[in-house]
């Protein structure tokens, strides 16, 4: 494996709050925890930062203000970011780690849905406000699961208003190789966002053997950062959503045959290939990272 030092990104947050019988509505999904389950999210990173991690995440890829407004909650989105800040920055604390916190800005209008991604004019400002309130909590900003070339612009030069570092995270297709789900390719995607001055480019929360086939795209992109963090699911549906009433929409089952071993097979590859960023999305969980670590520093107790 490379000898390139490499960055260790924490794993899921979402499925891990469910698996720990945190209740995940299909609304404002992992922000629930954030009302009535904080200290299962404090665990959540403690976890993640004993297994190894670099950077911790905050749990606010679920505060979207136009899903807390279905649950009667938009009038607590201030509240909510400030509260998955402060949780990601008292386990830094407790832990007494040499860790970073990244910022989680998510899509505004649905995950994997390039056909749901909304103007600029719309999604800009929701991304300023949420930089602006996470900015005092954060290292980083990730911009993350982005679908499109253009919801991928608009993130990052929202969060680089912040003066702070800037990785986006983009989704892939699950059939196309080297593109994104809007069917755009990953290289127009690169020759596109490195000019923005960010600090990586990753793809994230798609399938790993996807991740795998864009990484010689990826490792060629002029930042600092670039590699993957891929999800366990077994499939992402056609025009699937959350909170929707089709059969294929609701919660997403994860594959059998993605073990944190099998997960960090994976990363051994991309790493292999040049990858210096690398990390767990949904469905994976701390036994991932410790895996991964493990595979970085095989001498470590």
């Amino acid at each position: 494996m490379s000898s390139i030092n490499v960055t260790l990104l924490d794993a899921g947050m979402g499925k891990t709050l469910s698996m720990k019988g945190v209740d995940i509505p299909p609304t404002i999904w992992s922000a629930n925890a954030l009302i009535v389950a904080p200290e299962v999210v404090k665990e959540v990173h403690k976890e993640n930062i004993a297994a190894g991690a670099n950077i911790i995440t905050t749990n606010s890829y679920g505060i979207i203000r136009g899903d807390l407004a279905k649950e009667g909650l938009e009038d607590k989105y201030l509240e909510l970011n400030q509260i998955a800040g402060n949780l990601a920055e008292q386990s830094v604390v407790d832990t007494n780690a040499q860790v970073l916190i990244a910022g989680s800005l998510p899509p505004q209008n649905g995950s994997y849905r390039p056909d749901r991604v909304l103007d600029e004019a719309i999604i800009r400002p929701l991304y300023e406000e949420q930089v602006e309130i996470l900015n005092s909590y954060v290292d980083l900003f990730i911009c993350e699961t982005m679908s499109t070339i253009a919801e991928a612009r608009t993130a990052c030069e929202a969060a680089l208003q912040s003066s702070r570092p800037v990785i986006v995270g983009l989704t892939l297709h699950d059939q196309q190789k080297s593109c994104l789900r809007s069917g755009e390719s990953l290289a127009d995607a690169i020759a596109i966002l490195e000019k923005l001055d960010i600090a990586g480019i990753v793809a994230n929360c798609c399938l790993p053997e996807r991740i795998s086939d864009a990484m010689p795209d990826l490792v060629k992109a002029s930042v600092s950062f670039k590699g993957g963090y891929a999800n366990a699911f077994s499939q992402v549906p056609s025009g699937w959503l959350l909170d929707g009433d089709k059969e294929t929409d609701g919660r997403l089952g994860l594959r059998e045959d993605l073990s944190p071993a099998r997960y960090s097979e994976f990363v051994h590859d991309w790493i292999d290939n040049g990858a210096n960023f690398v990390g767990g999305c949904c469905g994976t969980t701390a036994e991932h990272t410790a895996s991964i670590n493990n595979l970085l520093n095989p001498g470590d107790p």
